[in-house]
Parts: C-alpha cells; structure tokens; sequence
C-alpha cells in the first residue's frame, strides 16, 4: 500500500510543479513592480551632470594612461639600446 501512496504523492508533486513555477514567477513581476515603484530616479539634470563627469573622466584616464605607456615604451626602448651597445 505504502508504494500505491507514494506514486500518487509523487504524481500529485509532479503535476503541481508547472503551478508551483507560475506562482513563483508571478511572486517574482509583482515584487518587482513594487520595488520598482520605490526607486528615487535622478533627475535629467543629475543625469547629464553625471555622464559628464564619467566622459571627462574616461579622457583624463586615457590620456594618463597613454602619457605613462609612451614614457614606459620609451624608458624601454632606451634600456634595450643601452644594454645592447
């Protein structure tokens, strides 16, 4: 009897998954749509003050970083120069 009980559970479990996976995805939208209700968005002015900032700093970085690759490529060359004289 025990084997005829557990199949019928195991049945049961096994049908009740797809509505298991629903409710949980549903949970999932609806919780996100209240978390995204609560969200603080930056104002435009925010926005473009701040993707300024991460433009000029992307050239600053690209410009020291070119500046030290010249000055270390060339510290090279003149070591390699040097040694091979």
């Amino acid at each position: 009897m025990t084997g005829t009980k557990s199949m019928a559970t195991e049945t049961n479990a096994i049908a009740q998954k797809p509505v298991q996976w629903w409710m949980a995805t549903k949970d999932y939208f609806e919780d996100l749509r209240a978390e995204m209700r609560r969200v603080t968005w930056p104002s435009w002015k925010q926005v473009r003050a701040t993707t300024l900032v991460v433009i000029g700093a992307v050239f600053a970085f690209a410009a020291y970083f070119g500046i030290v690759d010249f000055l270390v490529g060339r510290g090279i060359t003149k070591l390699f120069d040097t040694l091979t004289k």
